[in-house]
């Protein structure tokens, strides 16, 4: 089928209000070419479980296309338009899996040579569309905090060294119930902006945690039971007689939640969250550093939160992937100085992702070795690249900070 013998109901099978969006724009649908329509139809028939701020650049794109006279349309799209696409392709059912569409249609261009080209026309119209989208006047300023060295007692690596450069490195940090001074202020801030997914808790560490009141939350320990699962299912596939990664990633890409038995309370939204989470991230299913830094990673980028606090735990040592995926049926051994080294990279990582939304100029950042007196303050009140050896309260400092 091609894009102009679309019908409302080629949609029956998507959720209510993807289905609703998809029949109200069926006739902006139809003038799309087939090397770019299924890639909008991958995300639109993923809305009904999309946080409001994916929800809001979607919408925008509908808009933006909309407002697009005939000719404007054809010129926006003609980078698409020239792909050279296989009938096989065009045979496949992209309407209700654009997914596999999408990486069979990656698979195509890289091998005859149009990648370069689907790039540039990819490119060109992600920044007109967006620029189009009108900015949000946000509430308040994003604060990030990451918490990092859990169960470390002597530590001798040198933290925050990709941080420093852009905050002020305190050495003499007074902490006394420091975790809690972090998630209380954390808690206030989402009593203070309340907004559907705009303060989120991310935690690698166990027991899991309470998850406080008016945040969003993640726990790799919460998670133990559709990992375990998931990881089985892995095994099974890396232990087969002849593996192809191009079908284990479809096939991880295909999957339910209710497969590895996930409901985050009736949350749909989040239920699917934590299944891209353990699906699409490469270590997140064995290693709570990878978790944690991949979660805070894609909630700042999905989610566009207000406040984001994520606590790193001890992770696994490496080991053999078949050791690694049978977590479920052995104590894993724990490598807490290795785990504090990823931990601090990962706290970098999480500042980059803040720094590349939307009001990252007045944003602010701290980094805490937790249990510990070391501690990294970025934002408009912190000079860049300064050292301060004097006492501070852990306190004084979130309070500056929030």
């Amino acid at each position: 089928m091609l894009p102009n013998q679309l019908t409302a109901r080629s949609f029956d099978a998507y959720p209510e209000k993807a289905r609703e969006i998809a029949t109200s724009h069926i006739a902006l649908l139809r003038r799309l070419p087939l090397g770019f329509l299924p890639l909008v139809l991958r995300e639109l028939i993923a809305y009904d479980w999309k946080f409001p701020a994916e929800r809001r650049e979607l919408d925008g794109q509908f808009a933006y296309l909309k407002s697009l006279a005939a000719e404007q349309l054809v010129r926006e799209v003609a980078a698409f338009s020239q792909l050279r696409l296989s009938p096989a392709l065009e045979k496949l059912d992209w309407v209700n899996s654009p997914s596999v569409f999408t990486e069979q249609l990656t698979a195509h261009l890289w091998a005859t040579h149009q990648i370069d080209g689907f790039r540039a026309g990819a490119t060109a119209y992600i920044q007109k569309s967006s620029a189009a989208l009108p900015a949000e006047r946000l509430p308040a300023h994003r604060l990030g905090i990451a918490v990092i060295g859990k169960g470390v007692e002597d530590n001798r690596y040198r933290l925050f060294r990709k941080l420093r450069p852009h905050g002020a490195y305190y050495t003499r940090v007074l902490a006394a119930d420091g975790l809690k001074t972090l998630v209380t202020a954390a808690a206030k801030r989402a009593a203070s902006h309340r907004r559907p997914y705009g303060h989120w808790y991310i935690d690698g560490g166990s027991p899991a945690p309470a998850i406080p009141d008016g945040m969003a939350g993640v726990s790799y320990a919460a998670l133990s039971g559709p990992r375990s699962a998931l990881q089985s299912r892995m095994r099974k596939i890396y232990e087969a007689r002849v593996f192809d990664p191009e079908s284990f990633r479809t096939q991880m890409a295909q999957m339910l939640p209710e497969d590895i038995g996930l409901n985050a309370g009736g949350d749909p939204v989040l239920t699917r969250f934590q299944l891209s989470l353990l699906t699409e991230g490469s270590g997140t299913q064995v290693f709570t550093t990878t978790f944690v830094q991949w979660a805070a990673r894609e909630v700042w980028r999905r989610a566009q939160p207000l406040t984001l606090f994520a606590r790193f735990g001890p992770r696994q040592r490496d080991n053999t992937m078949n050791v690694l995926l049978a977590e479920g049926n052995r104590a894993p051994d724990l490598d807490p100085a290795g785990s504090l080294i990823d931990a601090d990279m990962g706290a970098y990582y999480t500042w980059l992702n803040q720094q590349r939304l939307a009001g990252a100029e007045q944003a602010a950042f701290l980094a805490w070795f937790e249990d510990h007196q070391e501690a990294l303050a970025i934002g408009p009140r912190f000079p860049a690249a300064t050292q301060v050896d004097t006492p501070v309260e852990l306190r004084d400092l979130v309070t500056q900070l929030a």
